[in-house]
């Protein structure tokens, strides 16, 4: 299969397309180009949604140019684009369709606003009904027994220094409500133990400053008075800045964080999946179980929109009805005699 993403504009997308078009009957593509800038540059949009969004589109490209339709979206109808998301359907989920659709109307406003076409025909498109499960989150007591699961070592210096580290990496994921890839990218400059604070580059590159509880704290300057510790064996080097390190001195990377809360959650409460988000979500839904502002904690966890954060006041009221259930007398069903 011949990758969409490495592509260049202009050219054929496969080999069924040996006789190249001249590239400037290709419009679609250098549409395509500008629109990926623009995500990049000026919207500062996740690589990530950078990523997918380019790759819907490059598929919406193929498709055009096997159906022989015009390579330029402005000459694209409605009936294209919904036989192009028809293509989908047998094989991908409804949660797939919506984003493929996201894609094509962001790609289609960005063209409005260029005024390269009057309207869009993506408008039209209506989103499938995706099913949004209810965030998983963990009892105070497993939270806890999974944050406090890295043990003070006494077997070796490299072996200490990596279990403070995760102690203090497990503290930040769930006291801070921080984002795996948040944890990953900080730096020893973004963290103030003095004023408990740790500044963070979320979604967009959008920085914010999320507080570091006293346990937090303690535990992070716990491990820096022994992260010099952690580095190359042969050539003695380490990363010059990076909060976490792995155990060679590089910066610990996101996969090795997910293989380490893995790890942790088969040890303590016998999850084999448990993933950082789950630490994330846990830490909204206590702070909410607690009475803490929805706005908040939607400005803790970096959302953007509100409705984000909402679906934790789900996450609470089932939890509500359930000891409601359990404790009082009207909900319960009366005995037949």
């Amino acid at each position: 299969m011949v990758s969409l993403l490495r592509e260049r504009p202009g050219r054929p997308i496969g080999p069924e397309f040996a006789d190249e078009l001249d590239p400037r009957d290709d419009v679609l593509a250098t549409q395509i180009e500008r629109f990926v800038t623009h995500l990049q540059t000026e919207r500062r949009s996740a690589k990530l949604t950078v990523i997918t969004y380019q790759r819907d589109l490059e598929a919406l490209r193929a498709f055009a140019r096997e159906r022989k339709l015009p390579l330029d979206a402005t000459k694209l109808e409605l009936l294209n684009l919904r036989s192009f998301l028809a293509s989908f359907v047998a094989l991908n989920a409804p949660a797939t369709i919506a984003r493929k659709i996201a894609a094509l109307r962001a790609f289609y406003c960005f063209l409005m606003r260029r005024r390269e076409c009057k309207q869009s025909p993506a408008a039209a498109l209506r989103l499938p009904k995706v099913p949004r499960p209810l965030p998983k989150f963990l009892s105070i007591e497993d939270a806890s027994a999974v944050v406090e699961a890295p043990s003070p070592r006494s077997d070796g210096e490299v072996e200490q220094a990596l279990s403070l580290r995760d102690r203090a990496m497990l503290e930040v994921l769930y006291g801070g409500g921080v984002r795996v890839s948040e944890l990953a990218g900080l730096s020893l400059g973004h963290v103030d133990l003095g004023a408990g604070v740790a500044r963070v580059l979320g979604k967009g590159s959008k920085e914010r400053v999320v507080p570091l509880g006293a346990p937090c704290v303690q535990a992070i300057a716990a491990y820096l008075e022994v992260r010099g510790r952690l580095r190359d064996g042969k050539s003695g080097a380490q990363h010059p800045d990076a909060l976490f390190l792995g155990q060679r001195g590089t910066r610990l990377s996101v996969r090795q964080v997910q293989y380490l809360l893995r790890n942790y959650g088969i040890a303590t409460v016998g999850r084999a999946d448990l993933h950082p988000h789950e630490l994330r979500h846990t830490c909204a839904t206590h702070l909410l179980d607690a009475g803490a502002d929805l706005r908040g904690i939607q400005e803790l966890l970096g959302h953007a929109s509100l409705a984000t954060t909402q679906r934790y006041t789900h996450v609470s009221i089932d939890r509500l009805m359930e000891a409601y259930d359990r404790a009082h007398p009207l909900a319960r069903k009366p005995k037949r005699v």
